[in-house]
């Protein structure tokens, strides 16, 4: 069994050094880089399966750095940042992270998170070795998309439709209860999704992406209730 990957980015040699020895220590594969270009060199020669990213770069913007990320692929990235500021946490949502925590950093909370975060990584991928073959029963259809929950993609039409992980879990709860309200509460609840202090306005931050990327009126607000996914679906 191959050691999970981490790799931990921040320009503070202190922190860095004792992110990396925690995590050592519990038994993962860590490397390690102060910047945004030493971070980029690991990711070209290597797999690395989960991103601790500071967000106060010396020569980069660590939230643009989280986009660039995401937009390439889906590796686990969780922010950990100084900044406590709720603005900051839920543009680094908005952004593409899975997680945020602030310093200073609990490493026994850390590594929680990174476990959690790892094993939702690992269903993903075994679902998408087991999706060999078709199974009409697991792709779902509304209005002119197409959900395959095995190998976590949206189809509109033939166009794929990248999502998140995060947004990928939402879509399938709202898909699983269409045309029913369902609360901020119950739709945290329903998705792996975390941050440093979980509250409903992550689901909005969810909500207003999907709607960018879908159409909008699939998801209708309901005053002081929550959320209706507007169509049928099969």
């Amino acid at each position: 069994m191959r050691k999970w990957h981490v790799a931990v980015v921040e320009d503070d040699e202190i922190t860095r050094s004792r992110i990396i020895a925690y995590f050592h220590q519990e038994g993962y594969q860590v490397s390690e880089a102060a910047n945004a270009v030493q971070l980029r060199e690991i990711l070209a020669l290597q797999r690395v399966d989960l991103i601790l990213l500071d967000i106060n770069l010396p020569d980069e913007n660590g939230l643009l750095l989280t986009r660039q990320l995401r937009e390439r692929s889906d590796i686990g990235i969780i922010l950990v940042t100084g900044r406590t500021d709720s603005v900051d946490r839920i543009v680094g949502l908005e952004m593409g992270a899975d997680d945020y925590v602030t310093k200073p950093v609990e490493l026994r909370e850390l590594a929680v998170r990174v476990k959690n975060l790892l094993w939702r990584i690992s269903l993903v991928e075994k679902a998408e070795q087991n999706a060999c073959l078709p199974d009409n029963d697991r792709i779902i259809h509304f209005e002119n998309y197409r959900l395959d929950i095995p190998k976590r993609k949206l189809w509109q039409g033939d166009n794929l439709i990248k999502l998140t992980r995060s947004e990928f879990e939402l879509l399938l709860a709202f898909s699983r209860y269409p045309q029913q309200v369902l609360s901020r509460e119950r739709l945290l609840s329903m998705i792996s999704h975390r941050n440093d202090s979980p509250d409903e306005r992550t689901i909005d931050v969810l909500i207003r992406r999907l709607r960018n990327k879908l159409h909008a009126e699939l998801f209708t607000s309901i005053h002081s209730e929550g959320y209706l996914f507007s169509t049928d679906v099969e």
